[in-house]
């Protein structure tokens, strides 16, 4: 089946900016972008008005884009922290997702949609770890995420983790020391 042309209203990730004109599957067009507002057919009539509202459209992402700069300088000026349980190399058990990380920023005042925080992969280890967040298509703010590992020693960077002191072992409790002696009693007069 061939493509269909369409108009985006938005900017959609990893497809296009608003007002740029775009091919894509009809399926994807009708079950997602058109219902959505994202994009609409683009047909002659609004082909022509695309020039008209291209203007509008730029205005809009300039005034968008002061905006997100603004809480671009705010975001880059937080630092988060997070406890998490460690093992004894300083690694996650679990780990930090995006929206533990979305969910931080928020505790800040900062409300973010957690698929706008980009990280090739969760972060599983203890330490300082530098997060990119894309406010907007031409505006990224850099946060710190300090991970905090408790519940197991963790290890300096180049240094192996320390051995684990062994718990000596526990003394029998009275009940199994009293069946024990039952039990002794038992073979004695068989």
């Amino acid at each position: 089946m061939g493509q269909v042309k369409l108009i985006l209203r938005e900017d959609v990730p990893k497809l296009g900016d608003a007002g740029d004109v775009v091919s894509v599957k009809p399926g994807y067009a009708r079950n997602y972008l058109i219902p959505r507002g994202l994009a609409s057919h683009a047909s002659e009539g609004r082909l022509s008005e695309l020039e008209h509202h291209r203007r509008q459209i730029e205005e809009k992402i300039q005034k968008t884009r002061k905006d997100q700069e603004a809480v671009k300088n705010s975001v880059e000026k937080l630092a988060l922290s997070v406890e998490m349980q460690a093992g004894e190399a300083g690694r996650l058990f679990g780990s930090v997702t995006t929206a533990k990380i979305a969910e931080l920023l928020a505790e800040q005042g900062v409300k973010v949609d957690r698929r706008k925080i980009q990280l090739k992969e969760p972060v599983k280890e203890v330490g300082d770890h530098e997060v990119a967040v894309r406010l907007h298509r031409d505006v990224t703010a850099k946060v710190t995420l300090s991970v905090v590992g408790i519940g197991g020693p963790a290890a300096p960077e180049g240094e192996p983790a320390p051995e684990p002191t062994p718990e000596p072992e526990p003394a029998p409790a009275d009940d199994e020391a009293e069946a024990g002696a039952a039990d002794d009693a038992e073979a004695e007069s068989s």
